[in-house]
C-alpha cells in the first residue's frame, strides 16, 4: 500500500468507502509511524507524511473496516522536563473509534525496569510493546437507525436508574446465556420490559467508555468492574460486545441505544474525562502518555516528572490545553450525533474546572460547554467534587448544569437511621434544595436527588449493616467510606429475626418514598427496587462477580418490593405536585408558609411549624401539605396544571404517633393514597381534624380528590389566577 498526504481533519481514523485518512496530534513529535497490524500480529509501518497545526496525517487507499492499527511517536523522552516520547511502544490512536484487547501487564508497556527501584527511573526501557498492549480499530461509520428519535424527557419529568450494563444483565434467567453482561443483553425485551414496567425513563450506564483492566487488580484475581479507568473516550468498552470486538461492539451499542429509545427511555453515559488508565509516572505507556505527555496531562510545575493529581488515580488531564479541550468535545458530540446518547453524567466534575489549580465556574471547558450547539442541548449531570483542595462543589455548577446532591443522600440517611437535628434540612432537601441552586437561577431540577449509588451500600445494605464488610477486596478494610451514615436495625447482617426483617423492609421503602416524592430528580441504583445486596461491600469496583450482580432469583419480599417501586413512581408520573419545575414560595427557612398557600407544614399535634419546631433537636416527625392548584407554571402546551391536594407524613420515631390531619380550609376529606408500614394500603378516608395513626418509622401519603373551597386561604389564590 502507498499513503497520500490525507487531512488533518477530523482526527482519528476516518473510513470514507475506499480508504482511511489518519490524522493524530503530537506537539513535541520529530516524526510518527503509523503502523498497520495484520491478523497474524504483523505490523507494517508508514510515516504520517504531513503535518499541519501539530496535526500529523496521511491517507491510505484500500484501507478497510476491522483494520487494527497503531502509533509509534518518535521525539524526547525527557521526565523532567515532561515529555516521554518512545517509539518502542506501540500506541492507542486517542480518537480510536473501537479498541482491541486489553494490555497484558509485560514490562514492555512501561518505559522503565521493574527492578529499578526508584521512584522515578531514568533508563528507558525499549521493549517493544506490541503483542502485549491494545490495537486501534478503523469503524464503518454507517449503521440503519430507522426512525430512531431521542426521547427528550424533560428534566422534572425524569426518573433515572444508575445500572452496570454487566451487572444488571449477567444473571437474569430469560436473557440468553451468550449475550448476558453485554449491550445487547440490555436491549433484550426481558431487561427493557423491567425498565419499563418500573417506570423508569433514562438508564444512566456505569463507564463505557473502553477501560483498562487494572493489572494490580487483575494479579490478586480481581478486576476494575465499575471502570473508572479510561483509556478511549470515543470507543465503546469491548468487554461488553456479545459479537465481537473488531469493531463489532459499535454496531452492537448502537442496536441497544436504538431499542432503548423505541421503548422511550433515554441513555445517559457516566463519562471519565478527568483522568486515564496510563496513572502516575510508574504507570504503563499506552496512548497519551507516549504521544505527548506534557500537552495532556497536569504536571507538577516544580517537578515535571511527577504529575498533578486531584482524582485520587495518579494522573488529571490539563483542562487549559487547546487539543485536550477538543478531545473532549468531539467525544462528547460524537456520542450525542453518531452514537444518539441523551446526556452524561460526569466523574469527578470538579477537576475538569480546573483550569488551573483551583475549581473554577468560568473555566474554558464550562464556556465550550455553554456554547456549543449539540452538547449543551443534552442532559448535563456533575458529581460535584472531587479529591484536590476545594474540591467539594455541591451547588456551585453553572446553571445549565444538574448535580449529584451529596447533601440531599446525607440528610435522608440521617433522617432515616435516628439523627437529631436533622429535620429542617430534611424539609430542604425534600422540598428541592433551594438553599443550594435557587441563588443561581437554577430549578428544583439542578437537584439529582439519590440515597444509594454505585460507590457506596446498596439500599439493603444501608438498613443492614453499620460497618463496611470488604474482606473480598483484599485490602485489609482500608478501601471504601468508614461513614456510611447507615444503621443495621439492630442486627448486623442476615438474620433471620423476623421483626428485625420487618424494620428493614420498611426502612427501604421509606427511603424509596422520600427519594420519588422529593422535588428534583430521583435517580435508583440498579437493584435497590429488589433489594440487592452487596453483602456489606460498600466498594465493590473491583467485584466483577455475585457480590455485584443482581441476583434475578426473587422471593417474595423482594417481588413486593417491585410492585412498591413501581407504584411510587406512577405517583409521582400522575401527579405533578411532586414534580414541579419552580421552587415553593413557602419553604422549612421562612417558617413553612407562604402567601399563595403552596406548600405548609405541621406538627404531629396539628399546629403549623414554627420557629422553636424546626429548631427542636428531638423532633423526627412532621407532616406536609402539598396544594395540588397553585402550580405555577403551566405545562409545556400551555395547559394550566392543577392537580390534587397532598398530605405526606413522614414519622422518623420509633413508636406509633398519632397525626391531627389540618382543617377543612386545606381538604374536606383524604383518601389514603400509600403507607410504607404495609405492602397493601387500604384506601382508607378521612375527615379534617381526624386522627391518623402513624407506624414507627414510617410515611403515610393521604389525598384530597378536589379543589379546594373557593373561600379557603389557598382556594383564593387558585381563584386569583
Amino acid at each position: 500500500m502507498e499513503i497520500w498526504p490525507g487531512k488533518a481533519y477530523p482526527l482519528g481514523a476516518t473510513y470514507d468507502g475506499t480508504g482511511v485518512n489518519f490524522a493524530l496530534f503530537s506537539e513535541v513529535a520529530e516524526n510518527i509511524e503509523l503502523c498497520l497490524v495484520d491478523d497474524q500480529g504483523v505490523e507494517t509501518k508508514y510515516p504520517l507524511p504531513e503535518v499541519d497545526g501539530f496535526v500529523w496525517h496521511g491517507y491510505i487507499p484500500g484501507v478497510q473496516p476491522g483494520q487494527r492499527y497503531g502509533y509509534r511517536v518518535h521525539g524526547p523522552y525527557d521526565p523532567a522536563q515532561g515529555h516521554r516520547c518512545n517509539p518502542a511502544k506501540l500506541l492507542l490512536d486517542p480518537y480510536a473509534k473501537a479498541i482491541d484487547g486489553q494490555p497484558d501487564g509485560d514490562e514492555s508497556l512501561f518505559s522503565y525496569r521493574f527492578d529499578d527501584p526508584s521512584d522515578e527511573p531514568d533508563k528507558i526501557n525499549t521493549d517493544d510493546s506490541l503483542g502485549h498492549t491494545m490495537l486501534s480499530v478503523v469503524i464503518n461509520p454507517f449503521f440503519d437507525w430507522g426512525q430512531d428519535r431521542l426521547p427528550r424527557h424533560e428534566y422534572h419529568n425524569s426518573v433515572i436508574y444508575e445500572a452496570h450494563v454487566k451487572g444488571l444483565t449477567e444473571t437474569h434467567p430469560d436473557v440468553p446465556e451468550e449475550i448476558r453482561g453485554t449491550y445487547a443483553g440490555i436491549a433484550h425485551p426481558v431487561i427493557i420490559d423491567h425498565l419499563k414496567q418500573l417506570g423508569i425513563t433514562a438508564i444512566e450506564l456505569m463507564p463505557v467508555h473502553q477501560f483498562v483492566n487494572d493489572f494490580t487488580l487483575r494479579d490478586k484475581g480481581l478486576s476494575n468492574y465499575w471502570g473508572y479507568n479510561t483509556i478511549g473516550f470515543l470507543a465503546p468498552h469491548n468487554g461488553y460486545a456479545a459479537y465481537g470486538t473488531r469493531g463489532e461492539q459499535v454496531a452492537e451499542f448502537k442496536g441497544m441505544v436504538k431499542a432503548l429509545h423505541e421503548a422511550d427511555i433515554e441513555v445517559i453515559l457516566d463519562v471519565v474525562y478527568n483522568h486515564t488508565a496510563e496513572g502516575n509516572q510508574l504507570g504503563p505507556t499506552i496512548c497519551f502518555r507516549g504521544i505527548d505527555n506534557a500537552a495532556y496531562y497536569r504536571l507538577v510545575d516544580e517537578d515535571k516528572a511527577h504529575y498533578y493529581d486531584t482524582t485520587g488515580t495518579g494522573n488529571s488531564l490539563l483542562m487549559r490545553h487547546p487539543h485536550v479541550l477538543q478531545l473532549i468535545m468531539d467525544s462528547l458530540r460524537y456520542w450525542v450525533t453518531e452514537m444518539h446518547v441523551d446526556g452524561f453524567r460526569f466523574d469527578l466534575a470538579a477537576t475538569l474546572a480546573r483550569q488551573f489549580h483551583e475549581v473554577d465556574k468560568l473555566s474554558a471547558f464550562f464556556d465550550l460547554v455553554q456554547q456549543d450547539p449539540v452538547v449543551s442541548q443534552v442532559k448535563l449531570i456533575a458529581e460535584p467534587w472531587d479529591v484536590g483542595d476545594g474540591g467539594y462543589q455541591v451547588g456551585n455548577f453553572p446553571p445549565l448544569w444538574t448535580e449529584w446532591n451529596g447533601k440531599y443522600r446525607d440528610t435522608v440517611r440521617d433522617f432515616w437511621r435516628g439523627e437529631s437535628a436533622t429535620l429542617g434540612e430534611f424539609a430542604s432537601r425534600l422540598t428541592g434544595s433551594s438553599d443550594l441552586y435557587e441563588h443561581s437561577g437554577r430549578k428544583p431540577i439542578a437537584s439529582i436527588n439519590f440515597v444509594t449509588a454505585h460507590d457506596g451500600f446498596t439500599l439493603r445494605d444501608l438498613v443492614s449493616y453499620n460497618d463496611k464488610h470488604n474482606d473480598a477486596n483484599g485490602e485489609d478494610g482500608n478501601d471504601g467510606e468508614s461513614h456510611n451514615r447507615s444503621w443495621n436495625c439492630g442486627v448486623e447482617g442476615p438474620t433471620k429475626d423476623k421483626k428485625v426483617n420487618a424494620l428493614r423492609l420498611r426502612q427501604q421503602r421509606n427511603m424509596l418514598a422520600t427519594l420519588l416524592l422529593s422535588q428534583g430528580v430521583p435517580m435508583l441504583l440498579h437493584g435497590d427496587e429488589l433489594g440487592r445486596s452487596q453483602g456489606g461491600n460498600n466498594n465493590g469496583y473491583c467485584q466483577d462477580n455475585e457480590i455485584s450482580w443482581i441476583d434475578w432469583s426473587l422471593d417474595q419480599d423482594q417481588l413486593d418490593l417491585i410492585a412498591f417501586t413501581q407504584k411510587l413512581v406512577e405517583l409521582r408520573h400522575d401527579h405533578p405536585v411532586f414534580r414541579r419545575r419552580r421552587f415553593f414560595a413557602g419553604s422549612a427557612d421562612h417558617g413553612g408558609e407562604s402567601a399563595v398557600g403552596d406548600i405548609a407544614w405541621f406538627e404531629p399535634g396539628g399546629n403549623h411549624m414554627d420557629e422553636e419546631s424546626w429548631a427542636n433537636g428531638y423532633a423526627r416527625s412532621m407532616m406536609v401539605f402539598l396544594n395540588g392548584q397553585t402550580i405555577p407554571e403551566p405545562d409545556t402546551r400551555g395547559q394550566q396544571t392543577l392537580d390534587d391536594h397532598f398530605l405526606v407524613i413522614f414519622n422518623g420515631h420509633h413508636d406509633v404517633l398519632p397525626f391531627v390531619l389540618p382543617g377543612k380550609e386545606y381538604g374536606d376529606r383524604w383518601v389514603t393514597e400509600l403507607d410504607t408500614s404495609a405492602q397493601e394500603v387500604q384506601a382508607k378516608e378521612y375527615k379534617p381534624d381526624a386522627k391518623v395513626k402513624a407506624e414507627g418509622r414510617s410515611v403515610v401519603v393521604l389525598r384530597c380528590p378536589r379543589a379546594l373551597p373557593s373561600g379557603s386561604p389557598a382556594g383564593a389564590a387558585v381563584a386569583r389566577r
